[in-house]
């Protein structure tokens, strides 16, 4: 099966439907996880297994109990509860629960639902999310996926419970790609590779023959744009993953790198470095027309654009050190808006636009931090040997970044591997890859 007949299958075999006969949400429920206000206590949730009749539909509701479950678990937000410690084994998806046996092992959520095969090669999957101590349904729905597609029925169902809980959009419907690595550190092998965001599905994308770097999604998920050195050419690239087509960006007299798509996903902005000198310039899509934002004879570069795109945030080292800056999508207003010890870079906006994430290193060690985007409330998240590039899931809250650890003093060798926080700077998870990992980029919502 092909690349572009698997993506239609995903696309086209996932149907929902948002009401539930017989049970109506209320509209304000008590159960909610406030995630603006610092570190929380995980929520305690049953998660029951989605129940079927026949061995077929036993094993997809099993499968979808184990992927809701993790998802939930990872977000550090719910502690899902043991199900040996479960009362109530006699679940009637039409019914409510017996509350008082759920609270009694003191579940404030409760999730469970079941399976059905309509027809060969479908499954219909229900599920319904429960308020314990309010004794109230809170929200459910129903989707019809084939196997290709049974992975992303849970993570919308995920993203469902997540949402109605915390009142925040969820992130479990999402990929990663990043840069696959391998072989000894003087010839690494370096390889554009994508999966979903708990690792599953995973794929290399090129054959490590070419040095790939810093790739990054076009808002429809459809495209990736990324730097490759071809015949020792530097040059920005679009990848197709419907079609595997590789596209360069224009036929620049100098090095181009440091490639992101505008938030419409009609333009790229990058870095365009020609005799010492390193400007930001966009492309056009469309008409391949090409504009210079900034004209300098320091080092500008890393941009990247505000969620509604009217602003551009980029570092530069015009100021005697490498800081942060930003100015507007036609290079007009520049200002500097990061002052602290240290030099700061890899910039890029919260698709929320509250907040700006980046690199920063000061005394020898590096950090993954957060500022507002007039340079106020800086926190510094994660610190380590080398902690790099960090990308934000789709609903602003978490980050994933690379961490690599030395094997020695003198900082040779070692690991390279990819990690999520959230932004109370708890909850660090590593993302369990085949290889070494860097340069992650998390992808918008698939749907």
């Amino acid at each position: 099966m092909s690349r572009r007949d698997l993506a239609r299958l995903s696309l086209a075999g996932l149907v929902g439907a948002s009401g539930v006969a017989g049970f109506a949400a209320p509209a304000r429920s008590e159960l909610r996880i406030d995630i603006t206000q610092g570190r929380v206590d995980p929520l305690p949730v049953a998660i029951a297994d989605f129940k079927g009749e026949g061995v077929e539909a036993t094993r997809v509701g099993r499968t979808m109990t184990e992927i809701i479950s993790a998802n939930l678990e990872r977000s550090g937000l719910f502690k899902p509860i043991n199900p040996q410690a479960f009362i109530q084994s006699d679940l009637d998806f039409d019914t409510p629960p017996r509350f008082g046996d759920w609270r009694q092992i003191s579940a404030q959520a409760l999730v469970h639902g079941r399976v059905t095969i309509p027809s060969p090669g479908q499954y219909r999957i229900e599920f319904r999310l429960w308020d314990v101590y309010a004794e109230q349904y809170m929200t459910g729905t129903s989707l019809t996926a084939i196997e290709e597609s049974l992975r992303r029925a849970a993570h919308i169902v995920s993203d469902m419970i997540y949402k109605r809980i915390t009142g925040e959009d969820g992130y479990f419907d999402t990929r990663f790609v990043y840069i696959a690595e391998s072989g000894p550190q003087n010839r690494r092998k370096k390889q554009l590779a994508i999966m979903d965001q708990d690792g599953a599905n995973h794929k290399f994308l090129t054959d490590g023959n070419t040095l790939v770097l810093t790739p990054r999604f076009s808002p429809t998920v459809q495209e990736i744009t990324y730097l490759a050195y071809y015949q020792n050419r530097p040059r920005v690239y679009i990848f197709n993953l419907d079609s595997g087509q590789q596209e360069v960006l224009g036929d620049f007299p100098g090095m181009t790198f440091a490639p992101r798509f505008s938030p419409d996903g009609n333009r790229v902005i990058m870095s365009l470095a020609k005799d010492g000198v390193t400007d930001i310039h966009t492309m056009d899509l469309r008409t391949r027309r090409v504009a210079q934002l900034t004209n300098t004879r320091s080092i500008d570069t890393s941009p990247t654009y505000a969620p509604d795109g009217s602003q551009v945030v980029f570092n530069s080292d015009r100021g005697g050190s490498q800081q942060l800056y930003t100015m507007g999508s036609d290079g007009s207003n520049v200002k500097r808006i990061s002052f602290g010890d240290g030099r700061y870079a890899t910039p890029v906006w919260s698709p929320r636009g509250d907040l700006i994430a980046f690199t920063k290193i000061t005394g020898g060690t590096f950090h993954i931090g957060v500022m507002r985007p007039d340079g106020s409330g800086e926190r510094l998240l994660s610190q380590g040997f080398l902690v790099e590039a960090p990308s934000w899931s789709p609903n602003g809250r978490v980050l994933v970044y690379f961490k690599q650890t030395p094997t020695d003093r003198s900082g040779r060798g070692g690991t390279s591997k990819l990690y999520t926080i959230d932004l109370t700077g708890y909850n660090e998870r590593e993302v369990l890859t085949p290889l070494d990992a860097s340069d992650p980029a998390w992808s918008p919502l698939l749907r």
